[in-house]
């Protein structure tokens, strides 16, 4: 038998024709607009981001003479002098029989400059009395401007 009074829920599966917004996709005016403000931002930020590589070869410069003229004052405390023009920075990786030398020499490797040239070393200076240090930057040649410039350890701030 039935009982009418009490009937069992009936589950029904519902089916909407209608797209929820979850499954909405994108219009192809809406993903054009986002490719243009993407090409709108690139062409603003990518001349800056580009330029950085240049900013940080010059920033590795100033810190590797930073480092030569810590080895250098160590050098000059220990032996009682700056190496000599011919002894250049080679001098600070390896004794060549100096007295008072530190077994462990100076530096672990004389380095190159960012753009792969070797650091100019002048003892006596010419704009320092000590020595002069400086690597003639992107082009390799003395002089030049922006990018170009010399990095020079009597004008670290300025170059």
């Amino acid at each position: 038998m039935h009982n009418r009074g009490a009937t069992a829920p009936r589950h029904r599966l519902s089916i909407s024709h209608q797209p929820s917004a979850i499954h909405r996709g994108f219009t192809l005016i809406e993903l054009m607009i986002v490719v243009v403000i993407l090409g709108l931002l690139a062409t603003m930020v990518m001349p800056k981001v580009l330029d950085k590589p240049e900013q940080a070869r010059r920033t590795k410069a100033k810190v590797d003479i930073r480092a030569m003229q810590s080895a250098l004052a160590l050098f000059k405390t220990d032996t009682g002098r700056f190496p000599t023009t011919a002894e250049g920075l080679g001098v600070l990786v390896a004794n060549p029989g100096i007295r008072g030398y530190s077994a462990e020499g100076y530096l672990e490797r004389v380095p190159l400059d960012p753009w792969g040239n070797k650091y100019l070393y002048l003892s006596p200076g010419v704009h320092h009395k000590d020595y002069d240090l400086v690597s003639y930057g992107k082009d390799g040649e003395p002089g030049g401007t922006g990018d170009n410039a010399d990095i020079e350890s009597w004008n670290l701030e300025g170059s």
